[in-house]
C-alpha cells in the first residue's frame, strides 16, 4: 500500500508535537538526523520494510504510539 512511510512520518510529529511548532521542526531533525527525510516521502511513495522498522523504533524511542495498522 503506498504512502504508508508518510502517513508514518505524519502521525509521529503530530503526536509528538501536539500543535506546538518547534516540536514539530525538532522532531523533523530527528527524522533528518536518523537518515529519514520527510520531504522525500509523499501519498504515491514506495513503502520500504526497513524505513517502516525504522520508523516504527523511532516512534516508540520517542514514545509516540502508533495504531496497529501501521
Amino acid at each position: 500500500m503506498p504512502g504508508k512511510i508518510k502517513k508514518l512520518i505524519d502521525t509521529i510529529i503530530t503526536e509528538r508535537a501536539d500543535g506546538n511548532e518547534l516540536v514539530v521542526h525538532l522532531t523533523r531533525a530527528k527524522l533528518m538526523l536518523k537518515g529519514i527525510d520527510p520531504d522525500d516521502y509523499s501519498e504515491t511513495s514506495q513503502d520500504f520494510p526497513d524505513v517502516i522498522r525504522q520508523l516504527r523504533s523511532l516512534a516508540q524511542e520517542i514514545g509516540v504510539t502508533l495504531k496497529s495498522e501501521y
